[in-house]
């Protein structure tokens, strides 16, 4: 497992989040817009969206259907929308107009689970935290990382748990960032592409489709 890490260090030297941001807000709704679809879909709906609301006063008293016009690629906009009003007012009402720096508070928040709580401390806040999402599932899985790798619906969160048990708190959020670049440019959902994975000498699902 390390060191097939050491591995993914060298050919993504830089771990980074995808998603465009400058500050704590803009950080968390990207990433609460992010479900179901893209990073760069996201962020072409973001510059207008933080433009017309840039902190969470303004987009806590907007009105979901002009979010919703904004928001609209992205998929799933009216539960979005309603998400980042209601997260928007609460982090007001709650928390001074500020996002928290817990999980425990993140997760209160319309919208936020686990996975964007992890995105939020580990890249905001620089807090360790390991987002799960689809391309650390398939990856972690392919590479048995982890125990359940046969299960076809494996629990988000016991993988979180089991990776961050086999590595540092300091190499957790950018360990995501790597296994998600690898699933993205390499391992990919349908067709890995096996013959040019750097990882192919040890990993045990080489040459094999899921």
């Amino acid at each position: 497992m390390h060191a097939e890490y050491d591995i993914l260090r060298e050919v993504y030297p830089e771990a980074y989040c995808a998603l465009h941001f400058h500050n704590p807000f803009e950080l968390l709704v990207a990433t609460v817009l992010s479900a179901q679809t893209t990073d760069k879909r996201v962020n072409s709906v973001t510059p207008e969206l933080f433009e017309r609301y840039p902190d969470p006063a303004a987009m806590g008293g907007a009105n979901p259907l002009d979010i919703e016009d904004i928001i609209h690629s992205v998929g799933f906009y009216h539960a979005k929308a309603e998400h980042l009003v209601g997260l928007s007012r609460m982090l007001v009402d709650d928390f001074q107009g500020t996002v928290p720096k817990t999980m425990e508070e993140l997760t209160q928040l319309p919208g936020v689970g686990r996975k964007t709580a992890n995105v939020v401390l580990g890249n905001a806040f620089r807090i360790p935290g390991f987002p799960v999402d689809t391309h650390v599932t398939r990856v972690t899985g392919r590479l048995r990382w982890r125990t359940d790798w046969r299960s076809t619906h494996p629990d988000p969160v016991k993988i979180e748990h089991e990776i961050c048990d086999c590595f540092p708190p300091e190499d957790w959020t950018d360990l995501s960032h790597r296994l998600i670049f690898h699933g993205r440019q390499t391992c990919h959902a349908r067709k890995p592409d096996c013959l040019n994975c750097p990882l192919s000498a040890t990993c045990p699902s080489a040459g094999i489709l899921d």
